[in-house]
């Protein structure tokens, strides 16, 4: 998969755009909710960045500031190939690592017990996620998560205001 980026000129992007890493899995027609979070965040001035696999997000981290990131726990590591390793916790070390760290959505698939639900909502709460979200992607879940990450950690102004 190549990665596509929503908003294609990097310099206006770092500098006054807020920049949202959006690392899904995007087999066609599996998460038609990110490619219209894309769309509809794009004229608030929020630059999306997308990557299909933890090698393509590591890559975006690397050279572009991220202010928030959506993380699919189940993103492979390199491409789609079958039976890929999960990648999602290697995204998560890498934006923790980042001064200041981003805040982080995290997409899980949905948990099969109330138990183990409560169990890894608690872990990834614990781990500094702002948000979990289950799969399917509820695209007025993911606006209003989106409102309250920008209003809890750039007072309602992301950095370009």
């Amino acid at each position: 998969m190549v990665l596509r980026e929503d908003h294609p000129d990097d310099a206006d992007a770092r500098c006054g755009r807020l920049n949202l890493l959006l690392s899904c899995r995007s087999r066609a027609g599996l998460e038609p909710s990110i490619d219209q979070l894309a769309d509809l965040l794009e004229p608030l001035g929020i630059a999306s960045f997308r990557a299909g696999s933890g090698d393509e997000a590591a890559d975006v981290i690397r050279r572009t500031e991220i202010h928030i990131a959506v993380v699919d726990l189940s993103i492979p590591l390199t491409g789609e190939s079958p039976g890929a390793k999960p990648a999602g916790g290697r995204i998560l070390q890498l934006l923790r690592r980042l001064d200041p760290a981003p805040p982080t959505v995290l997409v899980r698939p949905r948990q099969p017990a109330a138990r183990e639900s409560a169990r890894s909502l608690s872990e990834a709460l614990r781990d500094g996620a702002f948000a979990v979200v289950d799969r399917p992607i509820n695209l007025e879940t993911m606006l209003e998560v989106m409102r309250r990450v920008v209003r809890r950690h750039y007072a309602d102004h992301w950095p370009a205001a």
